[in-house]
């Protein structure tokens, strides 16, 4: 990952980089949100496993677990989740109409050909707005309060049962961060739907939303958040709890090496191949509930009663399934690549391959 000093400097403002003293200002006692961020010691401050060395000022340190962490982990989800998404938005387009409309879209390649004969190649990427910015936006929330609650509850577990129940923490942080995620996702989601799936309803989101909003309220902009919840957070729940537990098996059994003597070229590559390898998972976890979503926000005053009745359970679990997977697991490897090499790029480790390290118990 070899990159200019003015590469580099660009990625984050310096005010991010904490300073080496020990009065740091993300020393205090009180932490984030109520969770205790201890200075380290003088033999931890050497260890690369708790400080990372900011890469243009070699005096200058990324605290981990400190709001400069945190606010690095946000900016590498909004590069890591909004690119990616937008990027695949023709896959995203397809998925949708054939799950709204089979008898017209029958399959991967009728759907393409049907989208380019009825509306051109610049049909391919209706939606590439509300995508681009609901995505970033839930992309924020998700990896960086992923990592807070990860450590979060590592610290009430405490060093014991963090490492005995690790899992359980991936599975409970994850959990707890798309709450919070998909509340900044849904806006766009349920006005990127409309868009794909209405041929006529409106060009993009300029006008998309406006409409939207004037045909069933901002209300109704929500009208999908349960649905997405359901989609969403089994979804990352397997993302982070899959790709955590890939990522440390592949250390364990794959590299003869420990990660920390592993290049980072290497770190990265285990990182999408942990990311796709958990995005197959997840497109078949959360498929029902995908299929609601685009039902639900595709239909005006439906219920998912009227969407289960309609596609059929059968239906819930297979409808557009084979793309998403493709989709899903490209997607998601991409992610955990994005992510993790923006980490790298900024000074910090990359995510996995070690269990999360819960504060020191107070004497």
């Amino acid at each position: 990952m070899a990159l200019s000093e003015s590469s580099r400097n660009a990625l984050l403002p310096g005010f991010l980089y904490a300073a080496p003293a020990a009065a740091s200002p993300f020393a205090a006692a009180g932490g984030v949100g109520g969770l205790a961020v201890a200075a380290p010691s003088a033999a931890s401050a050497a260890g690369p496993a708790v400080w990372a060395r900011a890469p243009s000022e070699p005096g200058r340190r990324i605290e981990m677990y400190s709001p400069a962490f945190y606010a690095a982990c946000t900016a590498g989800g909004v590069a890591s989740c909004g690119l990616t998404h937008m990027t695949v938005t023709p896959l995203d387009l397809v998925k949708c109409n054939m799950q709204i409309d089979p008898a017209k879209y029958k399959s991967i390649s009728s759907g393409f050909g049907v989208l380019l004969k009825e509306q051109g190649a610049k049909g391919f990427f209706r939606g590439w707005v509300p995508t681009l910015l609901g995505y970033s936006a839930q992309g924020a929330c998700k990896f960086g309060f992923y990592e807070f609650f990860k450590k979060y509850y590592s610290d009430i577990a405490g060093p014991e049962y963090a490492a005995k129940y690790k899992t359980l923490i991936y599975l409970a942080g994850s959990a707890s961060a798309e709450v919070i995620a998909d509340v900044a996702l849904c806006p766009m989601e349920a006005v990127k739907v409309r868009v794909q799936t209405q041929p006529g309803f409106a060009r993009g989101l300029s006008d998309g939303l406006p409409k939207f909003v004037k045909s069933e309220g901002y209300s109704g902009l929500y009208k999908g958040i349960v649905p997405l919840w359901g989609r969403q957070i089994p979804y990352t729940m397997m993302k982070f709890a899959s790709f955590e537990t890939v990522v440390e098996m592949i250390y364990k059994y794959a590299i003869p090496s420990p990660k920390s003597e592993c290049s980072k070229n290497l770190q990265l590559g285990v990182s999408f191949a942990g990311g796709y390898i958990a995005g197959v998972f997840c497109a078949i976890v959360s498929h029902p509930a995908d299929n609601l979503v685009s039902f639900l926000n595709n239909a005006k005053g439906a219920t998912v009663g009227d969407a289960v009745k309609k596609i059929g359970l059968v239906g819930l679990f297979t409808r557009g399934l084979p793309l998403r997977i493709v989709m899903i697991g490209t997607l998601t490897g991409a992610q955990w690549g994005i992510y993790d090499a923006f980490k790298v790029m900024v000074g910090l480790p990359t995510t996995g391959g070690v269990a999360p390290t819960p504060a020191p118990a107070k004497a």
